[in-house]
């Protein structure tokens, strides 16, 4: 049986359903890999540029980032505590699901845009104490509206920033790129 399968694999027609059958396969891997790296639909479409062109801070919504691992989402009181004074906040549909959430007092459902794999430990202090700008990782937010990755987080580019920032001190090196640095 297996015989007459591979006669029939190396005709030319069995050739043609060969290649058939790696491209629906490399297409199907094609999008898998797109399909991860595009931003998760959030409850609200978060203008991160309006907020960045009225002078507002990455750490004043995002404090976490220089005291621990997570940056964190802002609270929902947080936010109402200055839209509530803007009179367009009050029949935005935009801002519908922020009003209803401080009304109910039930939290927003923000989706993660930037995650790590569980066996990786990243600390968002470590690197704001290190002088990284949030834009290193995280793009240029003047020019989006809802947060996207620009890049794949993975252990290369990591890796690579990590070997940029040792510059030419070796004992730097050592311990950015020693595998317990991210993986404990």
């Amino acid at each position: 049986m297996f015989k007459r399968i591979f006669e029939w694999l190396i005709q030319p027609l069995g050739l043609i359903a060969v290649g058939i059958a790696l491209l629906a396969l490399f297409s199907l891997a094609a999008y898998g890999l797109y399909a991860t790296q595009q931003p998760p639909e959030q409850p609200i479409q978060f203008p991160h540029q309006t907020h960045i062109a009225f002078g507002i801070q990455c750490l004043y919504c995002h404090p976490g980032a220089a005291k621990g691992p997570s940056a964190g989402i802002p609270s929902s009181a947080k936010c109402w505590a200055c839209h509530n004074q803007i009179a367009k906040t009050q029949t935005s549909a935009l801002l519908a699901p922020l009003k209803q959430a401080v009304e109910s007092g039930a939290p927003i459902e923000w989706v993660p845009v930037a995650i790590v794999p569980d066996f990786v430990q990243f600390n968002h202090r470590a690197h704001v104490a290190a002088g990284q700008n949030c834009e290193n990782c995280h793009g240029d937010m003047t020019k989006v509206t809802v947060a996207q990755n620009p890049q794949v987080f993975n252990m290369g580019w990591c890796l690579n920033c990590h070997v940029k920032s040792a510059d030419d001190d070796q004992e730097k090196l050592v311990k950015l790129s020693d595998c317990g640095t991210c993986h404990y």
